[in-house]
């Protein structure tokens, strides 16, 4: 096949067959297609689109770059959930012994932090001793002692992504739907699932900022799980705020205890406990999404979700100790906080200023050599729609440099929005999708 001759097909607008998109997949992973020959691919892909036939392909494609993961051994369904990321969302942290305390298999591979978005890999990682790691004869390993597992992608899986991504990363082509998809069905399918719950974000924190693009994202998500058989549902939930109270990794995990021990109900709790409801019910565990919750409430208020997830944490050499005693983890050397200059009502938060805002802080990236601060992030007191006095304490900023607080204070401060007016809070679910 001539590559330049499929790049000019794709440029007009023209449907690539499967094997002419195996052929690029194939031979720019094993580098005999040069990177500005496959940019010109990846922009001509981002300006004129793939039909549900070329993104099934490229996902395949990718897929079959590496190793699929066989899971027949281990009895039982195997269920993922993805999140396409926010400000806030530590729900695999709680969702998945959930999931497994209900007897459904969670193979979860996640990611890193990726530029406002944190990452639930660097959120475990931030409990002592805790390895993400894991190689494949471990990672069956864990999941057959207790019915779930929490690593990042090797080397083995879904390699043409890991060379895709960082491409798309530097030519402008990452909002492309087709290539989204892809990347992340092609990672989730080789983990050896049999179903998947999709939360796809939309609001100020997400990468869809709009409603209509998270709805076209989850229904091209969809028709590519639909292709390979496998059941899925997808959500799309708001992110125009913070996911729960605190933001920052180890603060995410100290949360996450939190709603696993009973002690916070609130929109994390209602988002965990309805994806983890989700899976239950796809996992054949229930016999309908409702019911789902509730077994996920039941689990939590019995203690067994907190004690999967000390399990789990301990399979993967995490210091269980911390999690026991929170308490005991170390305290940022810097504290600062933002009160409140009016009194009113909550209107609006910008979320994406308040993710830089924990990035720069030091609880996420700006380049992939950055060495994270497991302890900085943000505590926010108070929601939109919430009324608020004059003095009251809207955010604690934590730290381990008095400048990096100095650095985001005024935009942080700009970014929670005081109104005179009573304003509602925003629906967290703004749609289900199967």
């Amino acid at each position: 096949m001539n590559t330049t001759e499929l790049i000019r097909k794709k440029r007009e607008g023209k449907s690539l067959t499967g094997e002419e998109i195996n052929y690029l997949i194939s031979s720019y992973t094993k580098k005999n297609i040069p990177d500005y020959q496959f940019s010109a691919f990846l922009m001509a892909v981002y300006l004129k689109g793939m039909n549900k036939k070329e993104t099934a392909a490229l996902t395949k494609a990718m897929l079959f770059s590496g190793k699929v993961i066989n899971l027949d051994s281990i009895p039982g369904s195997k269920i993922d959930k993805h999140s396409t990321g926010g400000v806030g969302d530590k729900t695999s942290l709680i969702l998945a012994p959930i999931v497994a305390a209900a007897g459904v298999n969670v193979p979860m591979i996640s990611g890193r932090g990726l530029g406002h978005s944190g990452g639930t890999l660097d959120k475990l990682e931030s409990i002592p001793g805790f390895r993400t790691d894991l190689s494949l004869t471990r990672y069956k390993q864990v999941i057959k002692k207790c019915s779930a597992v929490l690593v990042g992608q090797t080397k083995d899986v879904a390699p043409a992504d890991k060379l895709i991504y960082a491409l798309r990363d530097v030519t402008a082509t990452v909002e492309s739907i087709p290539l989204i998809t892809a990347s992340i069905m092609s990672k989730k399918l080789a983990e050896g699932i049999d179903g998947l719950v999709l939360d796809v974000k939309t609001g100020s924190g997400a990468f869809m900022k709009k409603t209509s693009d998270a709805v076209e994202l989850a229904n091209s998500l969809i028709n590519t799980a639909d292709a390979f058989n496998k059941k899925v549902i997808a959500f799309i939930t708001d992110m125009n705020q913070p996911l729960g109270r605190y933001v920052g990794n180890w603060l995410e995990v100290y949360e996450s205890i939190n709603v696993l021990k009973g002690e916070q109900e609130d929109d994390l709790f209602e988002l965990s406990t309805l994806l983890s409801g989700a899976m239950i019910w796809l996992g054949g565990k229930a016999s309908y999404i409702d019911e789902g919750i509730e077994i996920s409430k039941q689990l939590i208020k019995n203690g067994n979700a907190f004690d999967k997830f000390l399990e789990i944490v301990k399979l993967q050499q995490g210091d269980i100790s911390f999690l026991k005693n929170p308490n005991k983890y170390p305290k940022s050397k810097v504290v600062e906080y933002i009160y409140a200059e009016k009194g009113g009502y909550i209107s609006k938060m910008d979320n994406f200023q308040i993710g830089l805002s924990a990035l720069e802080l030091g609880a996420g990236r700006k380049t992939k050599d950055d060495i994270i601060e497991t302890k900085a992030g943000l505590i926010f007191n108070y929601k939109i729609g919430d009324v608020v006095k004059k003095g009251d304490l809207l955010v604690e900023l934590r730290s381990e440099s008095k400048q990096k607080i100095e650095l985001v204070k005024n935009s942080l401060n700009k970014a929670v929005i005081i109104s005179n007016k009573k304003s509602t809070k925003p629906n967290l679910i703004k749609k289900i999708l199967k």
